[in-house]
């Protein structure tokens, strides 16, 4: 069954726990004893309505104060596919979790409440979207039972929005809006009556309807060498095999490949998964890869078409979102973890700190603090072979290492 991840994003009060936990209800899937739990915490709370939020806050500080602090990650299915939601906090000081949260998704939505319309949250959450290239945003203008229903005020968030969408940069995205109302179930799941002007689609039937390959972000085949596998049993006495994940696109039986770092050529003789062999693997599938040649290959090498090379530097820029307490400032050492391959860097240069607000730059900065997003450069120990982040999601992106802490300190996306 297809697999569509999907990022949510909506400033403090917007509704995005109350949103996801109404499609769990609608969609059947909170289990007996959930559902029991939401009903005696409504009960006890005294409202005359089901709690849904109360399906995703998980941390006690959570369900206290009825905010969203950390990362959770919801999983769900309907008879056409399987979801996984990744509802992050909306806070600015939590902008690490948002990137976090969308680094991996297909789709996002962003909740706006109908009463405050488009705020500066709002811009900050459209441009993480944009910064990590979404595809397929879906703007839900929430609580619209507040507002009456009103399609006068729909359409006036929707033309504020679609002056946010001329700030991006990102021409391949695709923004839906959809009217509705979480707490009571208006177009998330079940079309409204309370909504005759609108005659778009619900919430979950237009997700059912995304095409996953239309949505993810395709580039050229990448294929980083994780592990090399040399059984040596008699059966297998002489195999040699390599194993890893293929990002970007297909490779083949037959296709020319060129070995990273080494530049050596050789074609693909067979691809295998576990003992079976196919004429193509296929984008993210997991293989064993052998080639028709002995050419010198370890974990952190990588195969690319023949025709088709990475950049191969020892230097690069990348916007960098700061996810630590302390600063990120020029000649600071971090290791920088490109897919399997790890790689010492240093900080050259911090060129100028971005406001996700889309309100403008700071050239004058000289150092990051938490959750900054800044253009940044770096110079590394040795050569990496990446392509620019706009064209390839998987090796445009890495993270920072503190070679200290060994804590995540940062996440990047090569320029």
């Amino acid at each position: 069954m297809e697999v569509l991840k999907i990022a949510t994003a909506g400033s403090v009060d917007d509704g995005k726990s109350t949103l996801i936990g109404r499609i769990l209800y609608d969609t059947k899937s909170l289990t007996s004893d959930k559902l029991e739990a939401i009903e005696r915490t409504s009960k006890q709370k005294g409202y005359d309505y089901l709690d849904f939020s109360l399906a995703t806050d998980g941390l006690v500080a959570e369900r206290e104060q009825g905010i969203t602090i950390d990362v959770a990650h919801i999983y769900f299915s309907t008879a056409k596919k399987s979801y996984i939601i990744a509802d992050t906090p909306g806070h600015v000081e939590y902008t690490r979790n948002m990137v976090t949260g969308a680094s991996t998704s297909q789709a996002a939505i962003i909740l706006i409440d109908a009463r405050k319309g488009v705020i500066e949250q709002t811009n900050r959450h459209f441009f993480i979207n944009n910064l990590l290239r979404i595809k397929e945003v879906v703007v839900a203008i929430n609580k619209m039972d507040l507002v009456d229903f009103s399609e006068e005020r729909y359409n006036e968030i929707k033309a504020d929005f679609e002056k946010l969408m001329e700030k991006r940069d990102y021409a391949d995205q695709k923004i839906t809006f959809v009217p509705v109302s979480a707490l009571k179930g208006d177009n998330v799941v079940n079309k409204s009556e309370n909504t005759p002007w609108y005659k778009g689609e619900t919430l979950l039937e237009h997700l059912e309807a995304l095409d996953l390959a239309a949505v993810s972000n395709v580039g050229t085949p990448r294929f980083p060498v994780q592990y090399v596998i040399r059984p040596k049993t008699e059966e297998h006495h002489d195999f040699r095999g390599f194993a890893g994940k293929v990002y970007g696109g297909e490779l083949s039986v037959g296709d020319e490949v060129v070995a990273l770092p080494s530049q050596t050529r050789s074609k693909i003789k067979d691809i295998y998964v576990y003992d079976k062999k196919y004429k193509t693997a296929s984008r993210r599938s997991s293989v064993t890869i052998t080639l028709e040649d002995e050419i010198n290959l370890s974990r952190g090498d990588m195969l690319v078409k023949a025709n088709d090379l990475p950049t191969i530097e020892k230097q690069f820029t990348a916007t960098i979102s700061w996810m630590d307490s302390k600063p990120l400032a020029a000649g600071n050492k971090y290791v920088v973890q490109h897919g399997v391959n790890k790689v010492l860097a240093k900080v050259d240069q911090v060129h100028h700190k971005i406001a996700p607000d889309y309100s403008g730059v700071d050239a004058e900065a000289q150092s990051l603090g938490m959750n900054d997003i800044a253009e940044v450069s770096f110079r590394l120990n040795k050569p990496i072979f990446y392509d620019k982040f706009k064209n390839h999601r998987t090796n445009g992106s890495f993270i920072l290492i503190d070679t200290q802490s060994n804590n995540t300190v940062g996440a990047g996306f090569i320029s």
